[in-house]
């Protein structure tokens, strides 16, 4: 009877990102030498099943051929962004009837999936650009909040609109998500007036501002994200950073960077001639969310009441999941 395998230890994780990792243990030169198969079991920490799988069973979350180790795991059918995992492994021998040698399993080691890379955002972004439609003018962004919003913060924060936190709504693997801080406003307008709507999920009250008063030629632009709801329109995430700022430091490296003048989603042209206005412009078949990464003083617009209704706040995109079967706005690498 052969010896028994040895149990593999002291599992080590590395080179994570979003969909993939590379796997390492410690095994004796005998078991290196005979071991055929690696069998890991993978799955979710929220939902792991205390009842390991046996040999017998294979295949299960994953069997590969021993390679030299660490070996690389990546599938985006099976991993997500931004998601802890459990994982532990067994070494193997499969012998002439087909049947397996197995060691103990190993300990279980727990690790998280990364953020979408940057070829990843890219991806999302061309995927964007393709839903994006013509170009409308505007002129104001604006930020539609309940009367007790705007009180508290002329009461509480002497008149300034702070930045909060970005929430997990839409691609999970979105960047920005629970780590970059913001103040979210809007710029869409209606195509026959050309002025914002008149309704909004999120308030009576709406702060307008100026386009030119954050957008200038040294405001840096970058792409976010891309879903939707289960619904037929889509949403695109654009962040809004003064050149220099903590936020466009956070946002270089991490998030494509847009052309001010030349892109499908949100534009500032220079004027031609002395006295004349810049030209803004927005896409027009999806909801554009802009997160400005600096307080806003209420005093640089005005706060007006909507002249439409206030819908339900269940139409709001507050932690809205997105639709991970939509073809138009998913990439191959999770949701």
């Amino acid at each position: 009877m052969e010896t028994p395998l040895c149990t593999p230890h002291n599992i080590q994780i590395c080179e994570v990102t979003c969909d993939s990792f590379r796997i390492g243990w410690d095994m004796t030169p005998e078991d290196t030498a005979r071991a055929t198969h690696f069998f890991i079991d993978l799955s979710r920490k929220e939902s792991r099943d205390p009842n390991r799988f046996k040999h017998r069973d294979v295949p299960t979350k994953l069997v590969a051929k021993a390679v030299p180790l660490p070996m690389a795991v990546r599938g985006h059918w099976f991993l997500s962004p931004r998601t802890e995992y459990c994982v532990a492994v067994q070494t193997a021998i499969r012998q002439a009837d087909g049947d397996y040698q197995v060691s103990e399993w190993s300990q279980v080691v727990e690790f998280c999936t990364g953020d979408y890379a940057m070829e990843h955002l890219q991806q999302l972004l061309d995927k964007a650009s393709g839903s994006t439609g013509r170009l409308l003018k505007f002129s104001v962004f604006y930020r539609n909040q309940h009367p007790d919003y705007f009180e508290n913060v002329r009461s509480e924060c002497g008149g300034l609109m702070r930045p909060s936190l970005k929430d997990n709504s839409g691609s999970h693997g979105s960047p920005i998500n629970g780590k970059l801080s913001g103040v979210f406003l809007s710029c869409n307008t209606e195509f026959d007036t050309g002025l914002p709507p008149k309704d909004s999920p999120y308030g009576s009250l709406r702060f307008q501002v100026p386009a030119g008063s954050l957008l200038d030629a040294n405001t840096s632009l970058y792409f976010a994200d891309f879903y939707c709801m289960y619904t037929a329109y889509h949403y695109v995430v654009l962040v809004l950073a003064p050149g220099g700022s903590d936020g466009d430091n956070f946002c270089r490296g991490r998030l494509p960077k847009l052309d001010l003048s030349s892109n499908p989603f949100l534009t500032c042209i220079a004027p031609e001639a002395p006295g004349e206005e810049p030209l803004f412009c927005h896409a027009s078949d999806v909801i554009l969310e802009v997160l400005y990464t600096e307080p806003l003083l209420l005093e640089t617009g005005t706060v007006e009441q909507i002249s439409g209704h206030h819908q339900l706040m269940s139409l709001t995109t507050a932690n809205a999941k997105k639709d991970p079967s939509c073809k138009v706005c998913n990439i191959s690498v999770g949701r």
